[in-house]
This record gives C-alpha cells, sequence and structure tokens, in this order.
C-alpha cells in the first residue's frame, strides 16, 4: 500500500482528518503548511490544491480535498478500523453531522478570522466578529440538544471520524469567545477524545 500525504495546517479543520489516519493506523506523511508565510497560496501548493486551503490528502489514485470527503475516505480506506458505521442510516447521520459542521459551524467560526473573505470593509468585517460568539453559542446548543447523549461518542456506542471533527471544532470554541463548559456534553466529549491515544499521536 502506497503512503498517503496530508497537507494541514495547525489550528484547522485539517486536524480531525490528521485524527482519523491516526486512528486507522494508516501509513502517510503529514506536511506541515505556513499560513502566516502564505504557503497555501504558493504555485507548488496550488498546483496540488487549486483552492488554496487545507487539507489536501494525496493519494495514489489523486487528490482529495473538504475535510468530510476525507474523512470518509480514511474510514472506507481502512474498514478494518471501523471509523464508520455499515448501516445506512447511521452513516446517513454521520454525513448530517459533518455536513452540518462544515457548510455552518466552521462558516461561523470563519467569520472572526477570515472576516475579508465576506466584506471589504473594516467596519462590516468587525460587525461580522462581534456576532461569532453569538452564532458559535448556538451551533453548539443544537450540538449540544441534537447530536449528543445518546452514548459516548457522536453516533452512541461507536466512535467514528465524526468524533475527531467534532473534536477539532470545539477546539476552536475558545478563540472564538464561547466557554466550551456551558455545554456540559461538548465538554466531556472534548476530553474523552483528547484521552485517546492515537489523539495525542496526532496533535504531537
Amino acid at each position: 500500500m502506497s503512503q498517503l500525504t496530508l497537507y494541514y495546517a495547525p489550528g484547522t479543520c485539517a486536524q480531525a482528518v490528521r485524527i482519523a489516519l491516526h486512528e486507522a493506523n494508516a501509513p502517510h506523511e503529514a506536511v506541515r503548511l505556513d499560513f502566516a508565510a502564505g504557503e497555501q497560496r504558493s504555485p507548488a501548493y496550488l498546483a496540488i490544491n487549486p483552492k488554496g486551503r487545507v487539507p489536501a490528502l494525496v493519494t495514489e489514485q489523486g487528490v482529495l480535498s473538504e475535510t468530510p470527503a476525507l474523512l470518509m475516505y480514511v474510514a472506507q480506506r481502512f474498514p478494518e478500523a471501523r471509523l464508520a458505521p455499515t448501516d445506512a442510516f447511521a452513516l446517513a447521520r454521520m454525513q448530517e453531522f459533518h455536513s452540518y459542521l462544515a457548510s455552518t459551524v466552521h462558516v461561523a467560526h470563519a467569520h472572526r478570522p477570515r472576516a475579508s473573505r465576506w466584506a471589504d470593509e473594516p467596519e462590516a468585517q468587525a460587525a461580522m466578529q462581534r456576532k461569532v460568539p453569538a452564532n458559535m453559542t448556538e451551533c453548539f446548543g443544537m450540538i449540544e440538544q441534537h447530536y449528543l447523549g445518546q452514548g459516548p461518542w457522536v453516533l452512541g456506542e461507536q466512535y467514528s471520524v465524526a468524533d475527531g471533527y467534532l473534536f477539532t471544532v470545539a477546539g476552536w470554541l475558545k478563540g472564538d469567545g464561547v466557554d466550551m463548559a456551558q455545554f456540559p456534553q461538548v465538554h466531556a466529549h472534548f476530553q474523552r477524545v483528547a484521552a485517546r491515544p492515537a489523539v495525542q499521536r496526532a496533535l504531537a
């Protein structure tokens, strides 16, 4: 089996894919991009991922991007790790959760560090940034009430790639001005995931 190459940057959702690769014991190389130096916009990286973002995963069949797609790929490529359910409803539920994190929660968060994507005027950017704590609080209220509580993990009794994804996004709360402790189930889940050996290897 050929080695996979993951392009990542600290503090980004690429962390969820690093966790999945370690949980799967997948042979891979992790290449860190320096966002402050603009490496994600370099011609060399744009040749790999024209979006200029992370994560990107180089496989023998081609390059994949977008966190939900990479998580599903890892889970299906290494089925022995049991990182995704085989039941159709549970698998769709996982994809539903991933879609919510990617399309709603991540976008709510990104209005703080990436406000310039949505507006050029400083006052408009500042207004969007002021709304981030309220939006993230609303998002995690939904996660607390709707997605947790059926077991130790997002999908109940079975750990999956969804858990590393939630752990990664929950890690942004403090920087967004939100106290995770107000969401007891999210907070307990965060601590459970952090204690896993594969997660500690991924974060090392």
